[in-house]
This record gives structure tokens, sequence and C-alpha cells, in this order.
């Protein structure tokens, strides 16, 4: 790039150069998401001959990330900030290999490693690189991998990094190197700011004659940040500052458990919506003579399980509708048990009969009969000194195939307890059995509703390691890919789900609770994981994500904040602050500060359906974010209601009384 005019020798050394139209790394992911192979690959070469000349002259440039990179139309450049950067001393080469990885990572994914250097857990770190680096394409995975290695010294160098991928013999990129609408934003940039436009910046904060010779000779470096921050100067959007631990996601601005959040932008993503809307208008009640336990719906029958009886009511009317059944509920319902479903025009559900317990049936929505009941009770057992008794905690339907989940409990000869996770597989339209698995390696078990495969999480009570498990149920139950997730502190719980499934990819909650990653249910490689900021500064915990019934959103609590994303690629549509949530500090250890677990989330074609801790129901537009109306009851059980969704009506259960409301509060 020209350099215009530099006095190294003055008392404060400084440069002019020429402005350099371009866009900051950190900017152009947040706002086009993350760049393509080609271009990560021009990206890695790009930052890693900067670094060779850096490197060859005894220097670091000592603070390579996001914010330091500037795209244009021809190549990635490189400057120094402020003050900061380029120096004969503090750090190492491979302090700037480990940032320019992250800096690479950043642009593959829209998010940074927390970490960095040696650790007494190196291990712990190195197993996480197997999730952090699946989002890279295959031909930087392995090298930049390396460069996010916990020890220094197994880091490859700048020329390594630059002949690796030579040898890989990657095609040369044709035209344009970034994406087309990147592109045309930094020709926009470009034809707002005259061609003689000018920058001067003073060089100072230790920087030497030697430094800022190789400034100005340097090609794919730029000294001084003031020249290049001021292109974006004009309208307040300049780069944020350097050495945040990690990027905001593309789309999302952070949001505090504590409540506070900032309000984005429209440059920065979608404008946080405070919840508000009147009360809602129910459609009927109805009384009954006993509480229910636990509901099932579709759009024409609503299932109350209670301890005396299995009844069903007309969706429409609350009146009778089919025979009621002489079973009952087998447990009291609670958020991480959900022992009802409907699929295809049949209820399953668990529960008890006079002559026998942990009974799972299945009964036709449209005549009341049952189709199929088999038990559950006792299972594995040989007549020996060993026997296990199976507790089932949730059902649900896969095609063909009805799956329970839940654990088993073995009593030795020693007259000692075990206690592992189980899933059986049975045909959905005879109750037999097909197959079953269990270890301790299966709880949270997550039954998607189409595709071969589920997924297994597990963790130890403790907070020790966790990961997530494929399992192919097409080939009866086998375990499939693993992937650690280091601080999955609450997998280890059975019951409901803490995962969920969209569109072909599996959505869980990893790294310190704080992510969210999207990964290939086949294969298990990361499709896109988004990090979430707390504006405080605090540690952020997410709560159960759920998706929507066609799987294109992916709806996570964050905070006191619902977000919308897109499952595709994890850009968030909008965030809804639920006026009713308290802190996350009075929750329990599964939910962030809204309520969501098996019971209080769920979905219909066209609207999101959330409680929140104030025992709030919320009907929210899935389009727009805005809240339809809001439901509470004031005499309802200490416990809260519960409640279900059928077709496009909700199904609340308070004490004796069945309240149906339409989605849309008509």
């Amino acid at each position: 790039m020209p350099v215009v005019d530099a006095d190294p020798d003055a008392p404060s050394p400084w440069s002019a150069t020429a402005f350099v139209r371009g866009m900051p790394l950190r900017r152009a992911v947040e706002r086009y998401g993350q760049l393509p192979e080609p271009a990560l690959q021009r990206l890695a070469v790009g930052l890693a001959g900067a670094m060779t000349r850096i490197h060859a002259a005894g220097l670091i440039h000592g603070d390579v990330g996001p914010d330091a990179v500037l795209l244009t139309v021809d190549r990635p450049y490189i400057y120094a900030l402020g003050t900061t950067g380029i120096t004969e001393a503090a750090g190492s080469p491979m302090d700037d290999m480990f940032d320019l990885g992250a800096t690479v990572l950043f642009a593959a994914s829209g998010s940074e490693p927390m970490w960095e250097g040696a650790s007494e857990d190196a291990r712990t770190r190195i197993a996480e690189l197997e999730t952090v680096t699946s989002v890279l394409p295959s031909s930087l995975r392995e090298v930049i991998g390396g460069c996010l290695y916990p020890d220094p010294s197994t880091r490859p160098t700048a020329e390594q990094l630059i002949d690796y991928l030579d040898r890989q013999g990657l095609a040369a990129p044709t035209g344009n190197w970034l994406p087309s609408g990147l592109s045309a934003d930094i020709e926009t940039l470009a034809a707002a700011m005259p061609s003689s436009a000018v920058a001067s910046g003073t060089v100072g904060g230790g920087v030497s004659r030697r430094n800022l010779i190789l400034g100005l000779a340097g090609g794919g470096l730029l000294m001084g940040g003031v020249a290049a921050t001021a292109v974006f100067s004009s309208n307040g959007s300049s780069p944020a500052p350097a050495g945040r631990p990690g990027g905001s996601t593309p789309s999302t601005r952070p949001t505090s458990p504590s409540g506070v959040s900032p309000k984005p932008s429209s440059t920065d993503g979608p404008a946080l919506i405070t919840l508000d809307a009147p009360d809602a208008t129910k459609a009927w009640t109805s009384d009954g003579r006993s509480a229910p336990e636990y509901l099932g719906a579709s759009d024409k029958v609503v299932m109350l399980v209670t301890e005396k009886v299995t009844a069903f009511l007309s969706a429409s009317t609350g009146k009778k509708a089919l025979p009621s059944l002489n079973t009952t509920s087998m447990f009291v319902s609670d958020s991480m048990t959900v022992p009802t479903t409907y699929a295809a025009g049949v209820f399953y559900y668990l529960g008890d009969a006079p002559d026998t317990y942990n009974l799972l049936a299945a009964v036709d929505g449209t005549t009341g009969k049952v189709k199929w009941a088999t038990s559950m009770a006792r299972a594995g057992s040989d007549g020996g000194a060993d026997s296990s008794t199976y507790f089932a905690q949730y059902v649900a339907v896969n095609g063909n195939t009805v799956y329970v989940c839940g654990r088993v409990s073995t009593r030795s000869s020693s007259n000692s307890d075990t206690t592992t996770g189980y899933i059986r597989a049975f045909d959905s339209a005879t109750g037999k059995g097909l197959w079953k698995v269990e270890g301790t390696d299966i709880n949270n078990v997550l039954v998607p509703p189409s595709g071969s495969y589920l997924l297994a999480a597990s963790s130890t009570p403790k907070g020790g390691a966790g990961r997530v498990q494929m399992i192919d149920a097409g080939k009866q139950g086998a375990r499939g890919w693993k992937i650690p997730v280091p601080k999955a502190r609450y997998f280890f719980q059975a019951g409901w789900p803490m995962t969920c499934y969209a569109a072909g990819l599996f959505v869980f909650a990893g790294g310190s609770g704080d992510t969210l990653f999207a990964v290939d249910a086949a294969t298990g490689a990361v499709k896109w994981h988004q990090r979430f900021h707390a504006k405080s500064g605090d540690q952020v915990q997410l709560g159960n994500p759920f998706a929507s019934l066609d799987g294109t959103t992916v709806y996570v609590p964050v905070g006191s904040d619902l977000v919308s994303l897109s499952s595709a690629d994890g850009r968030s549509k909008w965030v809804a602050r639920l006026t009713g949530a308290s802190d996350i500090g009075t929750q329990n250890m599964f939910n962030a500060s809204i309520r969501v677990t098996g019971n209080s989330a769920r979905c219909s074609a066209d609207t999101v359906f959330v409680t929140d801790t104030a025992k709030n129901l919320w009907a929210i537009d899935a389009a727009t974010g805005k809240a339809r109306w809001k439901y509470n009851d004031p005499g309802q059980p200490d416990a809260g209601f519960k409640w279900t969704v059928g077709g496009d009506h909700v199904f609340i259960a308070s004490n004796l009384t069945l309240t149906a409301i339409s989605a849309h509060g008509q």
C-alpha cells in the first residue's frame, strides 16, 4: 500500500499512508456470516505470509485477531491496533500463531476459543479441539487445529502453515475472493472515499525503527490502527475493542443473566423485544373429579391421565369425546418426565392398570380403542441373584418406532444398586419389542421425529467431562460418533432431553454452558456454533434449546431472553425478553432464567409457547417474536399448571380445571 510520508526518528515516530478501503474481519463476519472455504484458505495464507515477515525480522505482532484484520477486495491486511501491536519484546511467535488460528476459526464460525497457551488441563483442551475445529473445512482443520494446540512448542510456524497448504495443491481462487455481497459492500465503501484520502497515525508505545520500516515495506502489513479504522468512524461502527474473549454471535447481541442486555442497533442484529400482551381469551373450560397428572393432545382430542382414570375430551368443546380407560398415572409428572406423546392418529403413554404397572400403551385417537399395551416393569432379569427394574420417564415416536427412555436400577447379589440409562424400541403398530441398549453413557436421550439417529448425552453428577453421542437406530442402537462436552454439568439427568433436533442437526449447549452447537446428526460435524456473552461480563447459562415443528428454527433461552435462531446457520431472527422471568440465581441447575424444560416450551405451526419463572404462559408469534397473549392462573398449584399443545390450541390443567386457549387468542 502507498506510504505517503514517515519519520521513524521523530520524538513521536509517525507514518502516513493512504486509506485502506476495506472492512474489519469481525464486522464482515457479523454482517455477512462465516467465510466460505476458498476465502478461509486465502485468509490463512495471507495472515501467515504477514507473520512470516514479522517473525523473520525478530518481531511479533502481539495482537492478531478479528479486529486487527482488514478485508479488501484484493486480499486481507493485518495492522497494529492503536499503540499496541508489533514489538520486539513481549510474547512469542507461537502466541501469534495461536491468535492466527483463532482468527481463522472466527472467520469460519463467528466464535473464538476462550483459552490459550499451555495449561495443566491440556488433556481437556485437546479433547475440546475435536469440537472446536470441526467447524473448519477439512483443508484447514488439521493445520489450524495445530495452531490452537495447548503446548506452544507443537504449533506450526507461519512458514510451515504456508507449506502445508501449498502441498495440498489447492486451486487458486478466481475472481473476487470474498462473497459477492461482502465485496459489493467493500466496493461501496471504497467509492465513498476520495482517492487522495490520507490518514496519519502516531506510532508509539515502544515501536522501534526496525518495526516501522517493516510496516512500510510489508505489503500486507499496515502500521497504525488509526489509518484503517477511520474508514468506519463516520457512521459510528468502528471495530470492537481488541482482546474480547470470543466473538459475539453473527447477529445475536449479548444478554445478561440478570436481565441486562444492550439493545442491538439496526446493523448489529435484531432489536430486543420486551414482551407485553393482553390476557388470553379462554376458548372453554371444563372441570373434572381428579386433577390430571399429565396431558396429551391432538388437534381433535385431549387426553388426561389422572390418579383414577384416563379420559379423552373434545379439543373444540371440552366435552367427553371417547370412552375413558382404567389406566392411571404411573407417577406424578414433573419437568423432566414427559410420559405422553401423539403421532399419526395414536396416543402413546406410560401408566398403570389394575393388574399391570409401568405400562406402555397405544390408544387410537379416533376410536379410543387400545391398540396394544406392554409392561415396562421388569426386563433383563434372568431369575438369578441379579435383577433389573426399569423406570420409564420419556416416550417419543420416530416413524414406525416408539421409544421409551429412562433409567434402569440393577440389584446385584451383594445387594448393591447401580443405575444406568436405557433406550427401548417398540414397533408402533404391534408393541413388539425391537431392541434395547443401556449403559452409563446413555442419559438424557433425544429421539428426533425423523431420521435414524438418536442422541444420548452423558456426564458425571459432579460436573466432570461429558459428551454427546449418536445412537444409530438403524443398527439397533449401536453407538456412533462422540463429541466431548467438557463442562456438560447437567447431561447426567435422565428424562426429557436437554438437546433438540432441527433439519438434520442435533443442537445442544456446550463449552462453558454459554455456547450453542449444531452438529450433523449423521457425522457429528459441527455446522455452526454460537457463543453468547453477558454485558456485565458474567457467564451466561443457556436453557434447553427446542425447535419449531418444521425444523427451520431453533429457540434457546439466554438469561431472561428467548432467542430465535435459523437452524441453517445459527443467525438470529429475533430476541424476546420475558418480563416475568427472574434472575438465574433463583433457578434450579437445569434452567436459565426462563423456565424451559420438557413441559414448559412447545411450538405449534406458527406460535412459540413458553412459561417464565413467574408462571406466566406466553404465546409468541414465531415470525416476529411479539407476544400474542399471556396467561396466568392465580389459583394454580404451587408447582404451577400443566399444559400441552394440540393443533392450534393450548390446553392447561390447573387443579381440577382444564382450560383451552387458541394460539391466536381468538
